[in-house]
C-alpha cells in the first residue's frame, strides 16, 4: 500500500466521496496498482470526463458531510473539524493532480499496453470550496446539488434522474393563472412570505405541468421539488424536518389529491397547512393539484349518523381547500383560447396552422371530453405523427 492510497483511506470529513464509483476505482488502483485496475478506473472516469482534477473537485464540493451541513445551517463548526476539513482539502488537491505517468510507475508490468490517460490541472481546492460554500443557497450540496426533482421511497428522499423537461415557454394559455404561481414561487426564493398553493380545475388544463415547469425554470436559483403521493402524506412532517435546515427552497408537490371523510392523511395535511410547530419551515411550501374545488369527498350518507355537531364536522371537511393561502383555478378554455393553444403548439411542432386545422382541432376536442391544453397537445402530436 502506497502513500496515495493511505491518503484516500485516511479521510474523515470527506470520507463520503469514497462511495463514488469512479473515486472507488481510483482508490483500488492506488491500493493494488495493476494494468487491469488502471483500465477500470479510466473506463469509469470517461463516463463523466477525461479531467480527473475537475471530476474530483466536483465530487468534493457536492459532498454532504458534517462540515458542510453545519455551515449551511449557520451552526458553529468545532475547531478540530474545521482544521481536518482544510487539511483534507490540501491532500485532495495533491491527489487530483496525480498524472498517468506517476501512476504507471507504480504498476509492475504491462504498462506498455496503457496508452490512454487523463488530464489534470492546477486548482486551489480550498479557494474553490470556499467559493462553493458561498453558493449553497442556489447550488446546494449532496443529492440536492446533483438533481432538482425528487420523490419519496421507503421513507428516503431520492432523486428523479429524468424528470419532465416541461418549460414555461412551452405552455400556452392560462398566463394569468400561471403568473400567480410564478410570483408566489419567486417570493419563496427571495425569502419573502409565500403561500401554500392549490391548483384546481378541469383535467388537462396544465396544473401539474405548471408546477413542474416552474421548478425547471428556477432550479438555478435554488428551487427543488419533492413529489409525494397522497398515501405518503403521513410522512410529510418527516420530510419537512429533513429539509428544514437546508439552504435551498423546496416545493412539496402533491398531484391530483382528494380525500374521503375518514382518510387518515387528511389530518396530516391539515396540520401542515395550519402551520403547527412540528411542521412549519420557512424554506418549503406545498403545491397541490386537484380536479375538485373541495378536496374532501362528501356523500349524502355522511350527513346522517350520530354526530351531535354534524354541521361543524362537515364544515371542517369541506374547508380544507380554504387552508391554502393561494387558490388558482384552471378551467376549461373557451374556443378562442383553445385554438390559441393549438396555434402555439402547431408553431412549436412545425405544423401549418390554418382553418382546416382549427376544424380538426375542434372535432378532436369533442371526442376527448371537451377542450383542454392536453387535448390540444395530443391533437398536434397526432398531426405531427401523420406528417
Amino acid at each position: 500500500m502506497n502513500m496515495y492510497s493511505v491518503a484516500f483511506k485516511s479521510l474523515t470529513v470527506f470520507r463520503g466521496i469514497l462511495a463514488d464509483e469512479t473515486i472507488a476505482a481510483f482508490v483500488k488502483l492506488l491500493s493494488d496498482p495493476t494494468a487491469e485496475k488502471y483500465g477500470g478506473f479510466l473506463y469509469s472516469l470517461y463516463e463523466h470526463t477525461d479531467n480527473f482534477t475537475a471530476y474530483l473537485l466536483k465530487i468534493v464540493t457536492e459532498d454532504e458531510n458534517t462540515f458542510m451541513r453545519r455551515l449551511a445551517a449557520f451552526e458553529e463548526v468545532p475547531e478540530h473539524i474545521e482544521k481536518a476539513a482544510k487539511h483534507e482539502l490540501e491532500i485532495l488537491q495533491k491527489l487530483s493532480q496525480l498524472t498517468p505517468d506517476e501512476i504507471k510507475r507504480l504498476i509492475p508490468y504491462g504498462t506498455e499496453l496503457l496508452k490512454a490517460g487523463w488530464k489534470t490541472e492546477k486548482v486551489d481546492f480550498t479557494a474553490a470550496y470556499t467559493e462553493r460554500m458561498s453558493e449553497l443557497s442556489t447550488k446546494g450540496f449532496g443529492i440536492f446539488a446533483k438533481y432538482h426533482t425528487f420523490t419519496l421511497k421507503n421513507g428516503k428522499i431520492v432523486p428523479i434522474k429524468n424528470p419532465d423537461p416541461q418549460t414555461l415557454s412551452q405552455l400556452s394559455g392560462y398566463a394569468l393563472e400561471r403568473g400567480k404561481v410564478v410570483n408566489n414561487t419567486l417570493a419563496l426564493l427571495n425569502g419573502k412570505p409565500a403561500a401554500n398553493v392549490l391548483l384546481y380545475g378541469d383535467a388537462g388544463t396544465g396544473k401539474s405541468s405548471t408546477v413542474k415547469a416552474v421548478v425547471n425554470e428556477y432550479r438555478d436559483m435554488g428551487l427543488r421539488l419533492i413529489e409525494l403521493k397522497k398515501q405518503q402524506l403521513e410522512e410529510l412532517p418527516v420530510v419537512i424536518d429533513k429539509i428544514a435546515k437546508n439552504p435551498l427552497k423546496f416545493i412539496i408537490f402533491v398531484d391530483d389529491i382528494s380525500f374521503s371523510s375518514d382518510d387518515d392523511s387528511f389530518s396530516t395535511l391539515k396540520a401542515v397547512l395550519e402551520g403547527s410547530v412540528a411542521t412549519k419551515t420557512a424554506n418549503a411550501v406545498i403545491y397541490a393539484t386537484s380536479n375538485r374545488r373541495h378536496l374532501v369527498k362528501e356523500r349524502f350518507s355522511d350527513r346522517d349518523g350520530d354526530d351531535i355537531h354534524a354541521g361543524d364536522t362537515r364544515e371542517e371537511l369541506i374547508s380544507l381547500s380554504e387552508r391554502f393561502g393561494l387558490k388558482v383555478a384552471f378551467l376549461k378554455p373557451n374556443k378562442e383560447i383553445y385554438l390559441e393553444i393549438v396555434r402555439k403548439l402547431a408553431e412549436e411542432y412545425g405544423v401549418e396552422f390554418n382553418d382546416e386545422l382549427c376544424i380538426k382541432a375542434e372535432a378532436f376536442a369533442l371526442r376527448r371530453n371537451g377542450r383542454s391544453g392536453r387535448a390540444a397537445k395530443h391533437f398536434i402530436e397526432s398531426i405531427k405523427a401523420e406528417m
